[in-house]
């Protein structure tokens, strides 16, 4: 049975005994890479009861419940862990571009994962929120996530906020990790590249007792860069218990730890939009201010219950403790302190010390099952909460206009200035809390007919204390959101659907009068079609969608120096993502999206005082994002092998948001990749990046903080499995 490596409805070339529903369900649990193991292992595993008990307590998702995804009003992409093993992908953010309608966003030099979903992308200085087996993962610093503990990659999208809670309109990504499994198996492996590129990383999970498996698995990565002086290193360790109380009852606890150190990097100034003048290599820090220090710490403990044929509990805990530390010196953005305006060549600089550490701590508890009542109920209800801290120390030193201290040539640099002496610029300690409860009720009204109807609440405590002014400011938010949705499944291989929902988003601070900042507001709609065709060799999802958010803060126009809650925007537009086995070896996988994202109301740019006029479109979005992976399977030298081409497109994009002049040209990138196993143990990856050595820009926060993409770099690496 081959399973889609992307799929959004069903998995193609199914067994005719084997629903698409329930092994889409699944997913998480069954996928090859979860069992890293030979045929053999595999079916003696199969024949243990001990892991039949486990996948049934393990087949409801948090904030799914038993629903299949088939069933849902809404698009859901997945991406595999064989997908990014035959990619060689080794870092969440690489995998954006494997789906549609997410697309790339600052990470301020790879120092966090950032990413905008259907045009919207939260904080442009903070990273990307998602979820880790249901749990909230993206407050704070955790560094650039490691793909080694990943067994899929689900990507919600759309009107799934009534659930959710606290989130972006476009939608929300949650990763599964890697389970411990009850039968011996594991694997090490090996990689070396471009640039001094080296890994390792490995992977084991066994049993202890009848009742307990353990897992554990972890990477080491030290990196060179195309980019001068750029080096960065990184450790990532996930060990995982799971625990078989009873048939019905599973315990389980997993552990993350990661380690990263890599300098802070805005990237390369681009002039008069002129591209070509651009060197992508040149660093305009200082490489004498060391590494960002990235730590992190992540504990998740649930348990799983069956209380009945039909109903099951899930409870549990997640924490995480995280901090990012050093030194920086950025290339400065305001015009009148920025000598290059004038001559050129003097580029002036900033200086920063970053101290900044975060606290998660959150829980939730969900009770999921079905009943009869005139029809089939399938409900799902809930409550979460969770405590943030974030405590933020930050030392500044700015040159003044005209003065050409601490400044390098920006055509040929020279480190290695005494520093300045920074005064600390801010000193701010934030708590928020926050709860929720959330109901849903998906009604089979016919075997064709299904209506989803959701409601959640939310309540929203926030405390901003400034230690150097000493003031304090306090808000609490309540807000409810709806959420709607209706199916019609005209046979098991064609649905269609449409979705309603509303959500929000906490805004932090005050008015001029003091006054709390109401909550970012969001409606989103969307309809579409899943499909799946020709016995199942065909299948995917079309969708089109439209998200508005209100409510966005901007510079009070009244009361020069404070901010309003004034901005709207929206995005619209149409995904497309497909599967298609052109043959029992060739595969073809499908993504490609149309969004349209701008503002909807004039308004004025906190930070700068520019005015932004209504239809601006919004930052790194762009209008049209294609990805096309093609692989194909065979023998050679009597085992198997596969080979495959992935493209990506990437159109023009607006570059600052207030510069509506300046926009990143668009970008095709082409990455080949092959795997060749070496007898029941061994097997070899290959890879190249960029293969055509195109020069492209990701990302941007300003013309002056625009960062460039990785020339063509190559990958091979080992990997022994046992």
């Amino acid at each position: 049975m081959k399973m889609s490596s992307i799929t959004a409805t069903n998995s193609p070339r199914l067994s005719g005994t084997i629903s698409s529903a329930i092994l889409l369900c699944c997913l998480p649990v069954i996928s090859h890479a979860d069992t890293v193991a030979n045929s053999a292992t595999a079916q003696t595993a199969a024949d243990n009861s001990n892991i039949e008990r486990i996948s049934v307590v393990s087949r409801r998702m948090p904030f799914r419940g038993d629903v299949p995804l088939n069933a849902l009003p809404q698009s859901v992409a997945v991406i595999s862990a064989d997908t990014l093993e035959d990619q060689a992908i080794t870092d969440f953010q690489n995998t954006i571009d494997l789906a549609s309608g997410i697309v790339r966003q600052n990470t301020l030099g790879g120092l966090w994962d950032s990413f905008a979903i259907r045009g919207f992308a939260g904080g442009e200085n903070l990273p990307s929120g998602y979820l880790i087996n249901g749990y909230s993962a993206g407050r704070g610093y955790s560094g650039r996530r490691d793909t080694v503990n990943i067994q899929s990659i689900e990507i919600l999208k759309g009107p799934g906020s009534a659930l959710y809670g606290r989130s972006e309109p476009g939608g929300t990504i949650n990763i599964i990790t890697k389970k411990p499994q009850f039968s011996p198996a594991g694997y090490l492996q090996v990689s070396a590249g471009s640039y001094d590129h080296y890994r390792a990383e490995a992977d084991y999970t066994n049993a202890i007792t009848d009742q307990l498996a353990f897992r554990v698995n972890g990477a080491y990565e030290d990196n060179g860069s195309f980019r001068d002086t750029i080096h960065a290193k990184k450790w990532f360790f996930s060990p995982s218990i799971d625990y078989v109380i009873s048939d019905r009852t599973k315990l389980s606890y997993e552990l993350e730890l990661l380690d990263q150190k890599i300098p802070f990097d805005r990237g390369v100034v681009v002039l008069n939009n002129d591209f070509s003048q651009v060197n992508r290599k040149t660093f305009y820090g200082e490489p004498a201010d060391g590494p960002m220090h990235v730590q992190a710490i992540g504990h998740q403990l649930s348990l799983t219950h069956e209380l009945a044929d039909n109903w099951q509990l899930l409870t549990g805990v997640g924490y995480r403790d995280s901090s990012l530390e050093g030194y920086s010196s950025d290339t400065e953005l305001s015009a009148s302190r920025q000598l290059l305006y004038q001559d050129g060549t003097t580029l002036s600089r900033q200086r920063r010390w970053r101290d900044y550490d975060a606290k998660d701590l959150s829980a939730r508890v969900e009770l999921s099952g079905t009943f009869q009542a005139g029809v089939k109920h399938q409900v799902l209800m809930g409550a979460d909460g969770y405590h943030y801290q974030l405590d933020s120390f930050l030392r500044r030193w700015r040159v003044a206009p005209g003065d050409d201290t601490y400044s390098i040539d920006v055509h040929h640099p020279v480190y290695g200035q005494t520093p300045p002496a920074m005064p600390i610029s801010n000193d701010d300690h934030e708590k928020q809390r926050a709860f929720g409860v959330y109901l849903q009720d998906q009604l089979d009204l016919t075997t064709q007919w299904k209506m989803l109807l959701g409601m959640r609440f939310d309540h929203f405590e926030q405390r901003i204390a400034n230690s150097l002014n000493g003031s304090v400011t306090h808000q609490t938010q309540n807000t409810t959101n709806p959420r709607a949705g209706l199916v019609f499944q005209a046979d098991d291989n064609l649905s269609l659907y449409v979705s309603y929902a509303e959500g929000f988003r906490p805004n932090s601070g005050t008015d001029v009068n003091g006054i709390p900042f109401d909550p970012e507001n969001s409606k989103s709609w969307e309809t579409g079609v899943k499909f799946a065709l020709l016995d199942n060799n065909v299948t995917g999802t079309l969708a089109l969608f439209r998200a508005e958010k209100s409510n966005i803060l901007a510079a009070d126009p009244v009361n020069t120096g404070y901010t309003a809650a004034l901005g709207k925007a929206h995005s619209r537009g149409i995904e497309l993502d497909l599967n298609a086995w052109l043959s029992d070896s060739t595969q073809l996988a499908l993504a490609y999206a149309y969004t349209d994202a701008e503002t909807e109301n004039d308004v004025i740019n906190p930070d700068w005082g520019v005015n932004i006029p209504a239809g601006s479109r919004l930052v790194n979005i762009p209008k049209h994002k294609l990805n096309l992976t093609l692989t194909q399977e065979f023998t050679l030298f009597s085992h198997s092998a596969k080979a495959g081409i992935n493209a990506t497109y990437v159109d023009k994009r607006l570059g600052d948001s207030v510069s509506p002049d300046y926009e990143l040209p668009e970008y095709a990138l082409v990455r080949i990749f092959a795997t060749q196993h070496l007898g029941a143990n061994w097997q070899v990856n290959a890879s190249i990046n960029n293969l055509l050595d195109k020069h492209y820009f990701v990302s941007s926060y300003a013309a002056l903080w625009t960062q460039p993409g990785e020339p063509r770099t190559a990958t091979i690496s080992v990997k022994y499995t046992f």
